[in-house]
């Protein structure tokens, strides 16, 4: 539960209530972001666009759902990486320019954010946000082809990084992910129409089947009075790199990601775990809810009993009032409560998925302990996060990592476990079914980035 969630975008085409398609598809996506959500709709005649800081429901009431007519949409439920928490860089992002209008939608982060940035002001381009989003829209408009996707197509080919893309135009729909994969997008049909979705759990809750994932570097074209998607690739291929972090610790555990279950793998994972670091043990507790499966998977392989020995509120909103009267660990306190009853004179292992800066992780630990367990060993579902991550996920700078400044020893003192034990990095290309460790992005565990790093220091 450590890392601040990412982004989810979701798209419809071709339905006859696409936005309220799409803020179903939103909901299923809430907890890729909470800090703000938007749709853009399309009626024939014009992009008609909503968006404002806050959760889904928060943003969507039924009058505006109204207002947002037509059979095609885009939506995405934001957390900020570049642009930070402001209101000018909630998505989508609506411009009118040479293609008309044109909206957007990005999950990711550019790499090259700030040298493009630099070129454009150069050029005379003015923006209205920091986002890296608007960055893309510049260059799509900037482009010297004379068709949309081919300016996009054009645009792209100076990104870097992750970017998984949904644009609404007036005559088109297109999806785009990054040479290297780094970020999920899904394709899934509902009836005669398409959508696509960060995750597939959103396909669940609006009827649609999955078809597939869209493909590392590929763009899909959706034209109007077209039923079939059409496929382009980029011109600059790379070896996919698909985000592991996904399965860690993001992505809902019902959804398939880059065509795996997240469920399954969290669960081996946790097996793995056991195996790994045995300890005796009364009882396997999952810190709620990204840790759930890898803890199921841990007292499977370890025949220790499993057990919910925290209590989640599920309705914690994104800011809270704390007491004028300071409660200690309050932070922890509102969002996870320990079952006393349970945890009374238990040897518990504790099942997380990462530590990051180590102060939540030291709380719930002294929480468990002062709710009465006799012992806490502490097992992370992931190996030591020593570096930051620069493709779409927010993480501390490297030397606010306590993995990257510490032993495993000294964690484990400074935690207050009796015992504590990471994944490895070879368990968890086990568990992600990959052989020869190169089929997805470990660089928050290992530091080799697939993609160089521009706008920061790694």
């Amino acid at each position: 539960m450590p890392f601040k969630d990412e982004c989810g975008v979701f798209g419809i085409y071709a339905h006859q209530e696409a936005s309220r398609q799409t803020y179903l598809g939103l909901y299923a996506l809430q907890h890729r972001g909470q800090e703000a959500a938007g749709i853009c709709s399309r009626d024939g005649r014009e992009l008609i666009l909503h968006k404002d800081q806050g959760y889904v429901a928060d943003v969507f009431n039924e009058t505006i759902l109204d207002r947002l007519r037509g059979q095609a949409a885009i939506g995405h439920t934001r957390y900020s990486t570049t642009g930070g928490n402001v209101a000018s860089a909630a998505h989508p992002f609506l411009v009118r320019g040479r293609f008309g209008q044109v909206a957007l939608c990005h999950n990711g982060n550019l790499t090259n954010t700030e040298q493009l940035r630099s070129k454009l002001i150069e050029e005379g381009h003015v923006f209205t946000s920091p986002s890296d989003s608007e960055v893309i829209l510049a260059l799509i408009n900037r482009a010297k082809a004379d068709r949309l996707e081919d300016a996009v197509h054009e645009a792209l080919g100076q990104a870097e990084g992750a970017f998984s893309l949904l644009i609404l135009a007036e005559d088109l729909f297109i999806a785009v992910r990054d040479p290297r994969g780094f970020r999920p997008l899904a394709l899934g049909q509902l009836g005669d129409g398409w959508v696509l979705s960060s995750e597939t759990t959103a396909f669940d809750l609006v009827n649609a089947t999955y078809i597939r994932e869209v493909a590392p570097g590929e763009m899909l074209i959706l034209p109007s009075g077209s039923r079939e998607p059409v496929s382009r690739f980029t011109d600059k291929p790379a070896a996919p790199s698909p985000c592991v972090f996904e399965h860690v610790y993001f992505a809902r555990p019902d959804s398939l990601v880059f065509g795996r279950s997240v469920m399954a793998t969290r669960r081996d994972m946790g097996r793995r775990l056991a195996l790994r670091y045995p300890v005796e043990a009364d009882l396997v507790v999952p810190v709620p809810d990204s840790g759930v499966h890898a803890a199921l998977g841990y007292s499977e392989a370890s025949g220790i009993p499993f057990d919910f020995g925290l209590v989640r509120n599920h309705y914690v909103g994104r800011t809270f009032i704390e007491p004028k009267q300071s409660i200690r660990s309050f932070g922890v306190k509102v969002k996870l409560n320990p079952c006393r009853e349970l945890l009374k004179g238990k040897r518990v292992v504790l099942v997380d998925d990462s530590i990051v800066r180590g102060t939540t992780s030291r709380k719930i630990v002294q929480m468990v302990k002062e709710a009465g367990a006799a012992e806490v060993h502490l097992r992370i579902s992931s190996p030591p996060t020593t570096h930051s991550c620069f493709y779409g996920i927010d993480t501390p700078t490297r030397n606010q990592l306590i993995a990257a400044t510490h032993t495993v020893d000294e964690i484990q003192a400074f935690l207050g476990a009796e015992t504590l034990g990471y994944l490895t990095v070879d368990d968890l290309q086990g568990a992600m079914g990959d052989q020869d460790g190169k089929g997805f992005c470990y660089a928050c565990f290992t530091g080799n980035y697939p993609v160089a790093v521009r706008n920061g220091k790694a």
